[in-house]
């Protein structure tokens, strides 16, 4: 695994556990909000860290940590995410992946092996921008058919997208009720400013996100079609 970063505990990214978080390096979007840039850029990147050491520590606080969540850069990319999914699950962890939902295969390979306790995967953007959004030549076959992986495999899952106004209208956020199904969890997020891949200055004088009456209205249609809405702030 080329790992890029560990962070020994949190108690926000896993819901209702404590847990340890595993950033692989690399990436196939360059999405310009990003807010990992050295696990993305090459130019960027810090040495990595050492797997077995990583694994190490984990199976020492097997006891106290209740979960391991593999973010990224882009987990799929990594040609063993499936053995190190493995090894954590035989620590008896639960595991949570963040996902682009690009490489859709390696998602279906996962899910089938039951290596994952909760998926979350990123909608960059309506369907018809995904390309400026993400600023890679994406095949948005895949993000539904990932979509549909993820809602098969039987575990929590939730979707979740970045507000970048600066590419994305609220307009935008409504049109992708269109890729969303009664069941899903849907969480719009604001963006965070300041280390991004590319330089970007915070729009002033922004209405906070859940005071737009757009996304308000997102949420209310979110209850008449069972499908959870919320708006995650900073």
């Amino acid at each position: 695994m080329n790992i890029g970063g560990f962070q020994r505990f949190s108690l926000l990214d896993y819901p209702g556990q404590l847990s340890a978080i595993v950033f692989t390096q690399g990436c196939n979007f360059r999405c310009p909000y990003c807010h990992n840039p050295v696990l993305v850029e090459p130019t960027l990147y810090e040495p990595r860290l050492n797997t077995e050491w990583v694994l190490r520590f984990l199976y020492r606080r097997r006891k106290k940590l209740g979960a391991v969540v593999v973010s990224g850069g882009e987990p799929t990319l990594q040609d063993d995410i499936v053995p190190f999914l493995k090894l954590l699950k035989a620590m008896r962890f639960k595991v949570k992946l963040d996902t682009n939902g690009s490489i859709p295969e390696v998602l279906e390979t996962i899910a089938n092996a039951d290596l994952v306790d909760y998926f979350a995967m990123d909608i960059k953007a309506p369907l018809p921008l995904y390309k400026l959004v993400s600023r890679a030549d994406t095949n948005t076959e895949s993000i539904t058919q990932s979509m549909e992986i993820i809602r098969r495999a039987g575990v929590n899952y939730e979707f979740r997208t970045t507000f970048f106004d600066a590419l994305l209208s609220v307009n935008d956020i409504i049109e992708m009720q269109t890729l969303l199904k009664p069941g899903d969890k849907f969480i719009v997020q604001e963006c965070r400013y300041g280390q991004n891949l590319e330089k970007l200055e915070k729009p002033e004088g922004k209405m906070p996100l859940e005071a737009s009456p757009i996304c308000q209205t997102l949420i209310g249609w979110g209850k008449q079609h069972s499908v959870s809405v919320s708006v995650r702030s900073l």
